[in-house]
């Protein structure tokens, strides 16, 4: 069973592309908690990030790293928060978050409502970073 993020990866669904090589893939999340927030996700589908290889997750982790830079320089924080949730969608996926503090990572609070244009500048933004 094909998971929004494997349509995304296969072009079925558009996305706001921030990053991309051969084995993952990172986007703007579109019900963001803050401007920035990218998902960093697998090519190959796999429902629990623990159920990745060691190499592989170990990859996506430096992929990730290298995504939360170019985040941090268009978005000035104190840091960029990771979290792994992995309730809503069956694909391994991190979430990376500009922060200043912990109240900026909880997901119970209201998304922001950015427009496509908004999103598409953002990427943008990042991609050039």
């Amino acid at each position: 069973m094909a998971t929004i993020f494997s349509k995304i990866i296969a072009g079925e669904i558009p996305c706001h592309k921030i990053a991309e090589n051969d084995d993952f893939l990172a986007f703007l999340d579109i019900m963001p908690l803050r401007k920035g927030h990218a998902l960093v996700i697998p090519k190959k589908e796999t429902d629990y990030i623990f159920d990745m290889e060691d190499e592989e997750l170990a990859a996506m982790m430096i992929f990730a790293k290298a995504v939360s830079h170019k985040i941090k320089k268009v978005f000035p924080c104190r840091k960029i928060g990771v979290t792994v949730i992995g309730l809503e969608v069956p694909h391994a996926h991190i979430h990376l978050i500009p922060i200043n503090g912990i109240a900026d990572m909880n997901f119970a609070q209201e998304k922001l409502s950015l427009s496509h244009e908004e999103l598409a500048q953002i990427a943008e933004e990042i991609q050039q970073a």
